[in-house]
């Protein structure tokens, strides 16, 4: 029985030294909806495409994940105490990886998790989609 009670206690002090750790990007608070068939976001369309956005720290970027899921992350990499002059951009070679071109650090823009330079991933927003032409990002 002491046993039990000793792994027990072992386990909440272990579980209270655990450290929390919040996305280092300012959570701004927005609530924005774009027209899907607008000529700047024409390319979330279709599965795979991106676009650009106003909003959030350094703008954002929508990814069109499947038919129906859409995933938004901040453009600003976590890695920067203070917003880098440019923001995240989509790699020439592979248009799933976001750059940061003040550190080197790189990001998945299908999860947002990094891939390279960060401990944190990309500050993501959430989405609703009305199934028809408009697009719900907001935080």
């Amino acid at each position: 029985m002491k046993i039990v009670i000793f792994f027990c206690l072992l386990g909440v002090s272990f579980s209270a030294c655990k450290k929390t750790s919040s996305n280092p990007v300012a959570n701004i608070p927005f609530d924005i909806t774009i027209n899907l068939n607008l000529p700047s976001y024409i390319a979330l369309q279709g599965v795979g495409g991106y676009a650009y956005v106003s909003g959030g720290v350094q703008g954002i970027i929508v990814y069109r994940k499947s038919t129906d899921e859409f995933i938004a992350f901040d453009r600003q990499s976590p890695v920067n105490t203070t917003p880098c002059k440019k923001p995240l951009t989509t790699n020439l070679n592979n248009f799933l990886q976001l750059d940061d071109s003040c550190t080197n650090a790189k990001f998945s823009l299908f999860d947002g998790s990094s891939i390279s330079g960060s401990d944190f991933g990309l500050r993501q927003y959430q989405t609703t989609w009305n199934k028809g032409n408009l697009l719900r990002i907001y935080n």
